[in-house]
């Protein structure tokens, strides 16, 4: 599966932005999907990850209860609405897939490219 996600952008402080990830091929459904973040002169982080079939789902604390994961196995896509962002998410946002849910980097194995979000304060 390749990944390409979308929806980043410039957005102000208690604002909201939805990503896309966006997969090609039809085995989409098989896989545990996940978000990943890197700030600039940080590592890359868990932010969340859902399994194949959305009934189970992990979220990193610093944005449980702001961002919400979903899936549409039927368009092939993965989303993370993320709503009152403040300045600490400025990050490149990266979805990644993995054959079961992890919060761990090292059980993904496809990336996508990765998309900016930047809030200003």
């Amino acid at each position: 599966v390749q990944l390409q996600a979308s929806g980043g952008g410039l957005v102000q402080a208690g604002g909201s932005l939805r990503l896309s990830c966006a997969a090609s091929g039809r085995t989409f459904s098989r896989y545990a999907m996940g978000w990943f973040r890197q700030a600039p002169g940080k590592e890359r982080e868990f932010v969340v990850a859902m399994n194949w079939s959305g009934s189970s789902t992990y979220y990193a604390d610093s944005v449980k209860g702001r961002f919400t994961i979903s899936r549409d196995n039927a368009k092939n896509t993965l989303y993370l609405q993320m709503n009152s962002l403040n300045p600490q998410d400025t990050a490149v946002y990266y979805c990644a897939a993995s054959t079961q849910v992890s919060q761990r980097e090292s059980a993904y194995y496809q990336w996508g490219q990765g998309t900016q979000v930047t809030v200003s304060s």
